[in-house]
């Protein structure tokens, strides 16, 4: 098994000019799998609440719900690196609630690291969390949590002059101490502009290929989040399709009688069912 990176690791692989790996993921079993696939880096997104809760966005999340996903992603993936992600209302309101739910995130469940949406207005909250001695991860570009004040999840960055306010947010949270910048729904002219620029490391989720780490969510890599895939998401898999086949079987299957069927059965010990059916004319059953 690799052993988990560190922020030094990242800091060394941009260096190098080589590319790391995140997914998005929400549970102990695909993060188990995860690790054993080699992935660098998990963000337990408040994406879940969409894939997970069927939520219309990201806003209803609670930090409840983060820190027990949260808690499952580090009990499947002990050696990779983890980043909870700060849900709406948890650090927006001042410096004091993001330190204590950014703390929440390391004394709860171990991560390794956290992240918040917002440019330059977020810095203080980045600022303070930094100074606190923890990890911070910026999000800037498209930002879900405040998708409707942006007009909807539409790209951003995408003017010169957009462009440079992008780059303007990422090297005023670079300053505040965020060791390393999502870019969100961007051009890859954007994504190479603030890659080049920044001295920590970027990652992308729909930047292009220029940034140092690329981002999805596990759910649009396999196929099994069937509400919208984004533009920037290449599948991998279809496993969405195969569920809805593999479930129908089963019903087929339990309709006809076929399921269960003696290799899915237990069997008694030899001659015990002859003991039962003794005991039960004994009683007169």
């Amino acid at each position: 098994m690799a052993k988990k990176k560190t922020v030094l690791d990242f800091l060394k692989m941009k260096e190098a000019g080589e590319k790391f790996s995140k997914l998005a993921i929400y549970d102990f079993t695909s993060a188990w799998l995860a690790e054993q696939a080699g992935l660098e880096m998990i963000l337990v997104g408040d994406s879940m609440g969409m894939v997970v809760y069927g939520y219309d966005g990201t806003v209803p999340v609670t930090m409840d719900q983060m820190i027990a996903h949260s808690q499952a992603v580090r009990r499947g993936a002990p050696n990779i690196f983890v980043v909870g992600d700060l849900p709406f209302l948890s650090y927006q309101t001042s410096v004091e609630d993001a330190v204590r739910n950014a703390g929440r995130f390391y004394k709860e469940a171990g991560m390794d690291a956290v992240k918040l949406e917002g440019g330059k207005q977020v810095a203080p909250q980045i600022r303070a969390i930094a100074d606190a001695g923890m990890l911070v991860m910026a999000h800037i570009g498209l930002t879900p949590q405040s998708a409707g004040a942006l007009g909807g999840f539409k790209v951003q960055g995408n003017t010169a002059e957009a462009a440079m306010q992008v780059l303007s947010d990422a090297l005023a949270l670079e300053e505040a101490g965020a060791f390393m910048v999502l870019l969100e729904g961007v051009p890859s002219e954007t994504g190479k502009l603030v890659t080049e620029k920044l001295k920590v490391p970027t990652i992308s989720v729909g930047a292009g290929p220029y940034c140092d780490g690329q981002a999805v969510l596990l759910s649009d890599l396999i196929g099994m989040y069937p509400v919208f895939t984004p533009k920037f998401v290449k599948k991998y898999a279809n496993m969405g399709e195969d569920v809805i086949k593999v479930v129908g079987e089963y019903v087929a299957d339990i309709k006809s009688g076929t399921f269960p069927g003696p290799e899915q059965c237990y069997k008694m010990r030899a001659g015990e069912a002859e003991k039962l059916e003794a005991l039960l004319k004994e009683k007169g059953l």
